[in-house]
């Protein structure tokens, strides 16, 4: 997908108009923590507690951004192969059939590309700001970042829960993810559409 070419790329791999179109990306969940800006008295020093554990999971997620909806599951690693199960389980349990993502090198693999069912969008590379999912993450990490975790299953958690609150708001999901650059190309669709079949 090369720059303002969203519509061109959508229609490239066979999205219709009526296909539910997601953002996915993933994310590193672990306890080698990160320190965040907070409030504090004035003239004292803050101090943060930082966790320094080589140990983390990967959230999978994808954004539904036309009904607010995200979904979610948690991989091991980035291998193609959990990559794979990832996307074949998102096929079954939510409407999303286009994923628009960057271009990993396990978003690439044929495993992945043969999840039927799915079609996959590539982004430019190194254009985080190009998919919505990454504003997602940003409410995780404000959500669990700054604190310490006994374990990788407790940081998870809080992650769980932050995006289940999420869940449950879908006009806060949609002002986060639903721009408007992404709802005039995904409504060009329809115009091309009915162009074409007239």
């Amino acid at each position: 997908m090369e720059k303002g070419g969203l519509g061109r790329s959508l229609r490239k791999a066979g999205v219709k108009p009526e296909t539910p179109v997601g953002f996915a990306d993933e994310m590193r969940v672990g306890l080698r923590g990160m320190v965040r800006r907070v409030w504090g008295a004035r003239g004292q020093k803050v101090v943060q507690r930082l966790q320094l554990r080589y140990e983390w999971k990967y959230l999978f997620l994808v954004v539904d951004f036309a009904r607010g909806k995200p979904e979610w599951t948690w991989m091991d690693s980035m291998k193609s192969e959990t990559v794979a199960r990832a996307v074949l389980g998102m096929r079954r349990y939510t409407q999303v059939r286009a994923l628009v993502w960057d271009g990993a090198r396990s978003h690439r693999s044929e495993l992945v590309g043969s999840v039927v069912g799915v079609k996959t969008i590539v982004q430019p590379p190194y254009s985080p700001e190009l998919n919505p999912a990454e504003r997602v993450f940003e409410e995780a990490r404000r959500w669990v970042e700054g604190r310490v975790y006994g374990s990788v299953e407790e940081k998870t958690a809080a992650v769980d829960e932050c995006l289940s609150r999420l869940e449950s708001d879908p006009e806060r999901v949609k002002s986060l993810v639903s721009w408007e650059w992404i709802r005039q190309n995904v409504q060009g669709l329809s115009e091309d559409y009915a162009a074409s079949s007239s």
